[in-house]
């Protein structure tokens, strides 16, 4: 069974649960069939309306399809889950029950709050009909246009605001509106705060089947308090811009991106390098000062832009209609010089074909023109759609990598290597993790750093235990960990390439039981052979580390609940914290930690 993105991710709608406690073994399941009618206490955190973990409408990420590589799911009973919430909310609300827009249509709608990936969660006015709203904010009045029917719900785009709420503010930045990047700049930090604590605390009660949790403090509460972002402008470390042989043409805040144009005019050849507009990926929508970069990687790319506006018949962006072109994508990445802690940068440019004598001239404007670049290389990638696999890598000048201090070590960062994008709140971050791992600090234990990327966590807390053992999937990344440890004179850190998806029974065998595990998982989750894993392994204590809190929300349920199908272990985690971090300012997207205990 496949779904749509949206109605996967609206399997966790109108989230209602049980107030059921947590904190004892082999927790039953949270019954989400019963409605939740008592109401919870203001919130104490923010100066933002409304009650703090009430039940109200949620929807989760795609979580709902069964992947390629067999990523598990739940998809069938959260469906029907969902069916049966919105047919109780429409009985609850007294509301006329037969309601039917078509597409098209406008109408006017109230948002009651922010869904997960930033949509405005709204109701048509007098029919209690749910809509996902693009650019809706909580509290607002507004009409809007209906772009798809769905069973029980509709998608829409926002054409006309009546109602301003209390929290919106103008947006700083020219492109919001079409640029699907920074979806919440139009509302104050501190709402976009309480808004993402709610969505990660209804995705765990829900998706997680750990019901409603009392307050921070209290007896039986999981949830702690969102950790803020020091810098909500500028924190971005890392930006991939994409070229394209079509511009995205402006069609004023109020229109949907993802409409087709219509008699288009204009040559066939164009030259566009910046976002792709949302919905489209063959538009691409010219980008010269993002603001969630530095200011010089900004000059960087309008540089680049002006050459490639000249040079267009030498260096022809790739065309994805026809897999045509040479450039691909442009990646800039920054850092800080390990002595003197000056800005160093990146430039990536991906290329289709291996012709890197033709980025020679616009390689010597950049370097003559920005002393902070310090490295530029070009990635053949071959592939016709968008793998990230990297054919062959070129040095064009400088060093391979750049450098960034985290945590007081020094981190050697190369093209495809991950590396947080917010490195001042990855300080952060990393601290809450530490102290979520309770280490003894006496030498004695054993962490073992699942998805590892260039090490830095692992790295982090080395000197507090007796070995590091960490896993990832790239060689790069690998490769910079292992020059990370001996960089930093660290010698009891192993690191090691294997695919966590697909693992064999060799897999373990290359470290002793470890006592902490910390895992660090890409969108998708951890794969149900690896949750298997882990079970059997018995670690005193996993720390999870999620920038989905849907698919996070799911594995735990695995991990915490007996009776799961497929997953037959006597093993089962107790949910001790859940710890939000912004790390993302003026997008919906959170990062949270989440802390499992063994059950002895």
């Amino acid at each position: 069974m496949q779904c749509g993105p949206v109605l996967a991710m609206a399997t966790a709608l109108l989230g209602r649960c049980l107030s059921s406690m947590h904190c004892s073994c082999h927790p039953p399941r949270a019954n989400f069939r019963v409605p939740l009618l008592t109401t919870r206490k203001p919130s104490l955190s923010f100066r933002v309306s409304g009650p703090r973990y009430a039940p109200r409408c949620e929807y989760s990420s795609e979580v709902a399809a069964e992947s390629d590589d067999g990523t598990h799911v739940g998809e069938t009973q959260e469906l029907e889950s969902l069916s049966e919430s919105i047919k109780n909310a429409k009985n609850a609300s007294d509301k006329p029950k037969n309601f039917f827009p078509k597409k098209g249509q406008d109408l006017e709608m109230v948002c009651e709050s922010l869904a997960y990936k930033g949509l405005g969660l709204c109701k048509v006015v007098d029919t209690g009909f749910v809509v996902f709203c693009e650019r809706a904010l909580p509290g607002e009045r507004l009409i809007a246009r209906i772009l798809k029917k769905k069973k029980g719900f509709a998608e829409a785009y926002k054409l006309k605001t009546l109602s301003v709420h209390d929290n919106a503010v103008e947006a700083p930045c020219e492109y919001f509106g079409e640029c699907g990047g920074c979806k919440t700049q139009n509302l104050t930090y501190e709402a976009q705060l309480r808004e993402k604590e709610q969505q990660v605390h209804d995705l765990i009660a829900r998706l997680g089947k750990f019901g409603n949790s009392p307050l921070s403090g209290e007896p039986g509460s999981y949830m702690m308090p969102i950790v803020p972002c020091a810098t909500p402008y500028a924190y971005r470390n890392k930006m991939e811009f994409s070229y394209g042989t079509k511009k995205w043409k402006s069609k004023g805040l109020f229109v949907s991106p993802k409409l087709e144009d219509v008699n288009e005019s204009g040559p066939k050849l164009e030259f566009a390098l910046g976002l792709h507009a949302p919905g489209r990926f063959d538009k691409i929508m010219p980008i010269h000062n993002c603001l969630l970069q530095h200011d010089v990687s900004n000059q960087v790319l309008k540089l680049v832009q002006d050459h490639g506006e000249r040079h267009l018949e030498e260096l022809p962006p790739y065309d994805v209609r026809t897999h045509e072109g040479f450039l691909k994508h442009l990646t800039i990445r920054s850092g800080r010089d390990c002595e003197t802690g000056q800005l160093q940068l990146m430039v990536n440019f991906v290329t289709k074909g291996d012709k890197k004598d033709l980025l020679q001239p616009l390689v010597d404007q950049i370097t003559t023109s920005f002393p902070q670049v310090v490295s530029i290389v070009n990635n053949v990638n071959s592939a016709v759609g968008p793998s990230s696999i990297v054919d062959k890598e070129h040095v064009l000048y400088g060093k391979a990598y750049i450098t960034e201090r985290l945590r007081g070590l020094v981190f050697e960062i190369s093209a495809n290597s991950f590396f947080q994008t917010n490195t001042s709140q990855a300080e952060v971050l990393y601290q809450k993790v530490e102290e979520q791992c309770a280490l003894k600090g006496d030498g004695s234990e054993v962490l073992l750093d699942l998805f590892c990327g260039t090490g830095t966590i692992g790295l982090s807390m080395a000197k507090r235990v007796k070995h590091v053992y960490g896993y990832e999937l790239v060689q790069e990344a690998v490769v910079d960990a292992r020059r990370n440890a001996a960089r930093n004179g660290i010698q009891n850190a192993t690191f090691i390439q294997g695919d966590l998806n697909k693992l064999t029974d060799e897999f373990g065998k290359d470290f002793p039981r470890p006592d902490v595990v910390i895992t660090d998982p890409n969108r998708p989750g951890m794969h149900i052979k690896l949750i298997k894993y882990l079970l059997q392994l018995r670690a005193r204590r996993i720390v999870y580390i999620s920038c989905n809190p849907a698919t996070c929300a799911r594995d735990l349920d695995l991990l915490c609940h007996t009776g799961d199908e497929g997953v037959e272990s006597p093993t089962r985690y107790r949910l001790v914290h859940v710890q939000p971090v912004d790390m993302f300012p003026q997008t919906p997207h959170i990062e949270c930690i989440t802390t499992l205990e063994l059950c002895e």
